[in-house]
């Protein structure tokens, strides 16, 4: 009874719908003074020559002319190709067809739309988020990829409205995936995929067929590529630092837009552009010829992690096509998965720069001895004994410059008392007391600049492995202690819902904490050691003696506020390091310098002539000169 009552609704439906249309198309009827016209202008429109491009109206339709509806009566035909023209064909297809197609390989779950053709859902199989919920790179329309193009009948249509047929085949062990926007039977426009086992790389390739006539090749053809970076991490604000677009040009340049804030620009001759997010890229790859000219864009979603919890950034691109004999044919990449420079640079393509290893020698460092360093040492020990393993190797190489910061601190200390004694015995003429005071300590061979040089060398080792540890893939959900991702922070307490300390965050991690002490008690045996060998503060100059004793708590404090929300390997490396740091001075103090023995080297130093090099003859030269000026000022006073 009910379907008979379901049948008989659908029936008065359809007469309702009916009968709707016929009375629209009897208001809308011509009056015959319209048909007349109509017909004369025809005539008139016969006898002109064909319009020019000025003269021609270019249609431009949007989503509501579109509809995957099939229509099978010629009228119907007609009213839609008067919509879109020669691709009224593609809506005439496979009107029940699904939504999207699923293709499955080693690495991935694909999902490509019906609509559009292009990739509608990205799953990585052998990867979980901090939830361990799969990550998806492409999901809930987060993806849009179009080409907009003209037609030889004044149309601008783009591929996203239109329906594509999909058909899944074999090519060996390779999944083909080919989608097709079709004109005619044998002429479309088709996206094809060719899927490869255990590779994370998708041969994509555009091309026409048959569609030389359909083209108006006069009009730009464009591939618009935007994307939403979906949040993978337990901390947004952490994730979205490390969230950012690159791309290469000129056939090894590097450029990226901005960390944290909304930017665009525009390159030619571009290789390849990277959609990063944190620890998994999407990257779109030109196989063929370099793009000639790139339109690109970076939006920062992120201004609150509390309400903005989704998404990092929103990516597009906008890239200019170039058509070869009225077809059209590019053939491309896309890669999806893990930024691993590993997996990255067996594509030849020098993917692995899209990772921020740091710029000029930094970056140097962490490619050429840090990441094969690390890659050894997690290969045979656990991943948090890897960290402690290579900071002892690390201190150990870098100990000669500990070594001599100390001895150089050690000399200043002994001199202190001969140092002390030439300011007093020339207090009233300063030039010439810096003058003997520089003679002193090139006959002693100390000086305060040779303890602060080899402290300089520390330097790009200290940001290579600060750009290093936030960026090793190998590191990410690895725990070590109370650590469970060592890419991650370290919480012990997490602050109530809603309750977060501006800088700090809504949580407490331990590492940071550890590292801050050892920093301090670090700082305070150096500084020590630095302020008795400090010499006077000269008039004019700040107080170092002051600005030392405000860095052995600004620094600890530093470590504790800014690493709470680093990569807790980041923050076990500088614990490790520092109380490496103090074992190691400890034992130099101790065992290795006897100040005795240093004290005897200075008075054999001293006793010996020194010949001053270049620019110990200029400066002395300069102060001399300085000098006689002074006198000369005085002089002409009196």
């Amino acid at each position: 009874m009910e379907e008979k009552k379901l049948d008989i609704n659908s029936i008065i439906g359809f007469v309702l719908i009916f009968g709707i249309l016929l009375y629209i198309m009897y208001q809308n009827q011509p009056t015959p003074e319209e048909i007349e016209a109509q017909k004369q202008a025809e005539q008139e429109q016969v006898q002109q020559e064909e319009p020019s491009s000025e003269q021609t109206q270019t249609l431009v339709t949007d989503s509501e002319d579109y509809g995957n509806t099939k229509v099978l009566d010629s009228a119907g035909q007609v009213a839609l190709k008067d919509k879109v023209g020669s691709f009224a064909y593609a809506l005439t297809l496979n009107a029940n067809q699904k939504e999207y197609t699923t293709v499955n390989t080693d690495v991935f779950e694909l999902k490509f739309s019906t609509k559009g053709g292009h990739l509608k859902e990205v799953k990585l199989k052998d990867f979980v988020d901090y939830n361990a919920e799969p990550i998806y790179l492409v999901k809930d329309d987060n993806n849009a990829f179009n080409i907009n193009f003209g037609t030889s009948d004044n149309r601008i249509l783009n591929t996203r409205d239109f329906p594509f047929e999909p058909s899944v085949s074999k090519s060996g062990d390779n999944t083909v995936v080919s989608m097709k926007l079709k004109v005619s039977p044998s002429e479309f426009l088709e996206y094809r995929y060719e899927l490869k086992p255990k590779d994370y790389m998708i041969d994509f390739s555009i091309r026409s067929q048959g569609l030389t006539g359909v083209f108006n090749t006069s009009q730009p053809i464009t591939m618009d590529w935007q994307m939403k970076g979906l949040s993978h991490a337990k901390s947004i604000s952490y994730e979205n630092r490390y969230t950012r677009l690159t791309y290469m040009y000129d056939e090894d340049k590097v450029d990226k837009l901005a960390q944290m804030s909304d930017d665009d620009d525009v390159a030619e001759d571009v290789e390849w552009l990277s959609y990063r997010q944190h620890f998994f890229s999407s990257i779109l790859v030109t196989n063929d010829q370099p793009f000639k000219k790139v339109e690109m864009t970076s939006l920062d979603l992120v201004e609150d992690e509390e309400v903005d919890t989704l998404f990092t950034k929103l990516y597009t691109s906008k890239i200019p096509l170039a058509f070869n004999g009225g077809e059209f044919s590019k053939k491309l990449g896309l890669y999806y998965g893990p930024t691993d420079s590993k997996i990255l640079k067996t594509y030849d393509k020098k993917l692995e720069e899209s990772i921020p290893f740091g710029w000029g020698i930094f970056g140097w460092i962490n490619k050429a001895i840090f990441i094969p360093l690390f890659a050894w040492l997690s290969g045979i020990f656990p991943y948090g004994i890897a960290i402690i393993v290579m900071t002892i190797l690390v201190k150990i190489l870098l100990s000669f410059v500990q070594y001599k910061q100390f001895l150089s601190q050690a000399k200043m200390k002994i001199l202190k008392p001969e140092l002390d004694a030439l300011r007093e015995k020339y207090k009233d003429n300063k030039l010439k007391a810096q003058q003997e005071t520089m003679a002193l300590q090139s006959k002693a061979g100390a000086s305060p600049l040779s303890g602060c040089l080899p402290g300089l060398m520390q330097i790009p080792v200290f940001y290579a492995l600060f750009m290093f540890f936030p960026t090793a893939f190998d590191l990410r959900q690895k725990s070590f202690l109370w650590a469970d991702d060592l890419s991650s922070f370290d919480s012990i307490y997490d602050f109530p819902s809603g309750f977060s300390i501006p800088f700090y965050g809504d949580h407490v991690s331990l590492f940071p904490i550890l590292a801050a002490i050892a920093i301090f008690f670090y700082m305070k045996m150096t500084t020590g050691q630095q302020m008795a060998a400090q010499q006077p503060t000269q008039e004019g100059m700040p107080d170092m003696s002051k600005m030392m004793k405000y860095m052995i708590y600004f620094s600890p404090l530093l470590m504790l506020v800014f690493f709470n929300n680093y990569a807790s390997g980041l923050s076990l490396y500088y614990f490790i390091s520092n109380l490496i740091s103090i074992g190691i001075m400890l034992v130099i103090k101790n065992y290795i310098i006897d100040e005795d023995k240093v004290l005897a080297k200075i008075e054999v130093s001293k006793s010996k002539p020194k010949k001053e090099n270049r620019f110990q003859r200029k400066m002395k030269e300069m102060m001399e000169q300085a000098e006689q000026q002074k006198q000369a000022q005085n002089k002409r006073k009196k």
